[in-house]
Parts: structure tokens; sequence; C-alpha cells
């Protein structure tokens, strides 16, 4: 092999060498760039999203339901400005819920999510209509799904008292299931009424029949 001919390939190699290096470099940065665009897109949607907002509004402590490990939940204490009447205060809570996560692994609802509408039928069953990313977005599996729809369920019930049951729809419709396990045809039953109380005990009385009463002196017996 000629002198040349060895430079030329001793280039050629360096100069792949020098592109894989620009192109792994270049795919890093175009990841942080997504997930700085996403973090961005995220930030502006939150502070975009109108406030629901009523003549009515409290403050209080409301209790939002966040994960607190994969399984489990926790509540938390925030302050808000809750409406008196039931479908607003649902709409409330529920948007702080996807919106105000305190962090991206206390997220239970996908960020895309959103509530596209909230009923309330007279006798306390509650509709709820979610986006499709509610169901695209999130992790197909038992605890992800039980996860989310138990936090939807949580913060509803420790929130809303006149609800009864809550029935969730996807852009709506009714899903068969949330990612592929939980089951969305039925509803999930709110605020249970309490069992009733057993009457008060009457005083014990006895079966044994009274006992012959005694004549008074004096009454001819």
């Amino acid at each position: 092999m000629s002198t040349d001919l060895k430079y030329a390939m001793a280039i050629l190699g360096l100069a792949v060498l020098i592109g894989l290096v620009s192109l792994r470099g270049l795919h890093q940065r175009i990841e942080q760039l997504a997930e700085s665009e996403s973090s961005e897109e995220q930030a502006r949607r939150e502070l975009l999203a109108p406030l629901i907002s009523t003549p009515s509004d409290v403050k209080v402590n409301a209790r939002i339901f966040w994960a607190a490990g994969p399984d489990r939940l926790a509540p938390a204490d925030v302050e808000l400005a809750l409406s008196a009447d039931p479908v607003q205060r649902s709409k409330q809570v529920l948007h702080t819920l996807i919106a105000s996560a305190p962090s991206p692994g206390q997220r239970t609802i996908p960020a895309d999510a959103a509530l596209l509408g909230f009923y309330v039928l007279p006798d306390g069953t509650a509709i709820a209509d979610f986006s499709d990313a509610l169901s695209t977005e999130t992790p197909s599996g038992i605890l992800s799904e039980e996860i989310a729809v138990n936090s939807i369920v949580r913060t509803l019930e420790n929130n809303v008292a006149v609800l009864r049951r809550l029935k969730i729809l996807i852009h709506g419709q009714e899903a068969e299931t949330l990612a592929g396990h939980v089951d969305l045809t039925g509803f999930f039953e709110l605020n249970p009424p309490s069992p009733p109380q057993p009457p008060p005990a009457s005083p014990a009385t006895s079966g044994e029949a009274a006992p012959p009463r005694t004549p008074e002196a004096g009454n001819g017996f």
C-alpha cells in the first residue's frame, strides 16, 4: 500500500470519527432543546390556562391527592378559592390536580390532559369529560392507571361533598379502559353514605311475672 493511500485512509478515518462525535453531540443537543421546549410549553400552558372563578369563591384548604410513590397517593393541603357551586368547584380542584403538581414525580395526570367538561346530575352523579391525552399519555399498567383514577376520585370526594358517584368519559365518549387495564365502563363511588346507626337500646325488661301484691292490713283479706 502506497504512502499516499495510507495518508488518505487515515484522513478519511479521522473525518468519520469527527463526524460521529459531532453527530452524537448534535443528538444530545436536540434532546436538550426538546426537553427545554417541553418544559417551556408546559409553563406557558399553566400560565395561560384560564382561572376558574365565581362570585361565591371562598378561600379554603383544599385536599388535592398527588402521587407519593409508584403505588400510593397522599393528600396535600392547598389554599384555593373554591366556588359554592359543585360544578365549578369540581372544575377548580381538578384543574389544580392537573396543572399544579408540586413535582414531576408527584404528577398523576398527564400534563397535556385537559378537562373538557364537567356535569352533575340531580342524583349527585358527576360526569367528567377529559381530553384524549388522559388515555393516550397515561402509562399503560394497572398501578399507573389506578393512581390516575384514584387521584381524580379522592380529590373530588374530599372537596365536593354533594357528589355521590363519578363517570369518566374520554373526549365525550365512554371508554372501556383508561389505558388498557382500569375499567371505565362503570361508575366510581364518591362520598358513600354513612351506615345507619342502630337505635338506642331500650331499658331491659324482665320476662318474669310481677310478684303478687301483699294484702294491706285492714282490707278484709
